[in-house]
């Protein structure tokens, strides 16, 4: 691992401005710490001189001053360092979050669908909390290191040349003693954070098929399997510190017998006069400090190394090469980004599945349009709605109908067949804002039938929600978008799968009217209500061929 990566620094405008920042402090600590150090010395020499002369030195009062003050520099300078640090942690903590989410994004569905869900959230969640460490006490140090070091050599070498040298060529012992700890600590710091993985990943899936193990009576036995996990992350966090207790003591150790040679060096020299008593105190006081920032970067290095693994695969995400587009360039993105066509336009749209392929689809949606794509579970709905919004490996050309100067995922609105609700109120979920439009929240509820208060707490994955209402609130949410952002697409993945006949009618309704708006509705269903409510139908077989039936234009339907 590097002692700090560019790329953080290349990524991170904070973390770029808090090393410099950190530098700075650094350097008025140095001085502060020369400044304590030239105080005690003088002040030493100064009561020695009082007691042969038996008269106090007028200056004793301004050295005593000078020493208060640099004491409170010094005190100042390290909580600015730690504020600094706080701040510094908790920006780049967020921004590496929302790029790696921006970048999840950009990828679309099928990157993070070849990728553990929980362990992504693992590394986005207690991972980069683990930069806490990283932020408020290695990287301060490191830039303390690199400052304090050469400045308290000139000022000791300004004492003392041969206490400069001695320190010279003892200080490469701790970075020599840093390295092998390093090399044998590398393998165990890897596995205590495959062991958080571990433990969030099987946290995470427990939680997520809880339902089907209470039906199922195998809850409980999940117990046990948590258990053991944490068990293991446990005794490898125990042996984690010890290896740092271990390797603080080593480091501790050549520090001091590096200290001892220069004290002795002194002792010998005062002894024989070759070394005044104000020169001798300076550099004795001095000595500890010019070892005591390297031997610290070592220690803190170890506090570090969660953040600096999680932030590993962090950057390794962000710098990862780019997943093969959706189509060619030729095709659907292209085509669709460059046209402005008032109808949904699919010219040979097929998409290739290791088991069979799909199409191809020639279609032409116009304003007005409800489409259905039927077929029995598993043909290839979901996939071909996929490719229509570009997210799919994908032959052919799709034209999204909208203006020509915006994106294509800005004319679209979409509803997976899984409601997807996060923790907060109804409206938030509905909005997917902190700060939703109530009044047109409640008009989407009220279009799918549902009467439930906008302002009502719903938990993580929808708790508090039947399946039915959690449904019916994502088909909500993309009524919301489709009607406040007005786009000429709305694509709905089997939006009325978990509802009864009567709540499946009324979301039929809203979705003709959205079509009677202006929209082109595309809806992957196997439910024949909504496939008899279709102008245009797409039956796909179990063998992957696509016929198209025209039932009604839209010129019919407004008709």
């Amino acid at each position: 691992m590097k002692p700090l990566d560019p790329r953080l620094l290349r990524l991170s405008r904070t973390a770029r401005g808090f090393v410099v920042a950190a530098a700075g402090t650094g350097a008025v600590r140095t001085v502060a710490t020369i400044a304590i150090a030239w105080g005690i010395a003088a002040a030493v020499t100064q009561v020695v001189d009082a007691v042969r002369v038996g008269v106090v030195p007028a200056t004793f009062a301004g050295t005593l001053a000078l020493l208060g003050g640099a004491f409170l520099l010094r005190a100042v300078a390290a909580w600015a360092t730690d504020d600094l640090a706080a701040r510094a942690g908790a920006r780049v903590k967020s921004e590496l979050r929302a790029a790696v989410l921006r970048r999840a994004a950009d990828r679309g569905p099928g990157w993070l669908a070849g990728r553990s869900s929980a362990g992504f959230a693992t590394t986005l969640g207690p991972g980069l909390d683990a930069l806490d460490a990283y932020f408020g006490r290695y990287l301060p140090q490191l830039a303390l290191t690199a400052v304090a070091t050469p400045l308290l050599l000139v000022a000791i070498g300004a004492g003392d040349l041969t206490s400069a040298v001695v320190i010279v060529c003892a200080l490469p012992v701790i970075p020599v003693f840093m390295v092998l700890i390093g090399l044998a600590t590398r393998s165990l710091q890897q596995e205590q954070a495959d062991a958080l993985a571990r433990l969030g990943s099987a946290f995470t899936e427990a939680v997520e098929g809880l339902a089907t193990l209470k039906v199922f009576g195998r809850a409980r036995r999940q117990v046990g399997r948590i258990g053991q996990v944490t068990n293991d992350h446990r005794r490898g966090t125990i042996g984690v510190l010890r290896l740092s207790f271990v390797s603080g003591f080593a480091l501790e150790l050549a520090a001091s017998l590096s200290v001892a040679l220069v004290a002795v060096s002194i002792g010998i020299r005062l002894v024989d006069g070759s070394l005044g008593l104000g020169a001798a105190m300076f550099v004795l006081v001095l000595a500890p400090e010019a070892f005591a920032p390297i031997r610290q970067v070592g220690a803190d290095f170890h506090a570090a190394q969660d953040g600096v693994a999680a932030s590993q695969a962090v950057l390794d995400v962000l710098d990862g090469p780019d997943e093969p587009a959706a189509v060619a360039p030729e095709t659907a993105a292209a085509v669709a980004a460059s046209a402005g066509s008032a109808a949904l336009v699919l010219v040979g749209l097929t998409v290739r599945r290791p088991d069979t392929v799909i199409g191809p689809v020639d279609l032409t949606a116009t304003a007005g349009t409800v489409v259905a794509l039927a077929g029995p579970s598993g043909s290839g709905k979901s996939s071909l709605l996929a490719a229509i919004r570009g997210v799919l490996p994908a032959d052919g050309t799709v034209t999204v109908p909208g203006r020509a100067d915006l994106p294509p995922r800005d004319r679209t609105t979409w509803v997976d067949q899984r409601p997807r609700l996060v923790r907060g109120t109804v409206a938030e979920n509905v909005a997917l804002s902190a700060d939703p439009d109530v009044a047109d929240v409640r008009r989407a509820l009220g279009a799918v039938g549902l009467g439930v208060d906008p302002g009502l707490p719903v938990g993580s994955g929808g708790s508090g929600l039947s399946g039915g209402q959690a449904q019916r609130v994502a088909v909500a949410r993309g009524l919301y978008r489709a009607t406040r952002q007005q786009t000429p697409l709305v694509l709905l993945d089997e939006p009325t799968s978990a509802l009864d006949a009567e709540s499946e009618a009324q979301v039929v309704a809203a979705v003709r009217r959205l079509a009677q708006a202006g929209a082109v509705v595309v809806v992957a269903s196997h439910r024949a209500a909504v496939v008899a409510a279709a102008d245009v139908v797409v039956a796909i077989g179990a063998s992957g061929s696509v016929t198209v039936e025209t039932r009604r234009s839209a010129q019919e339907v407004s008709a």
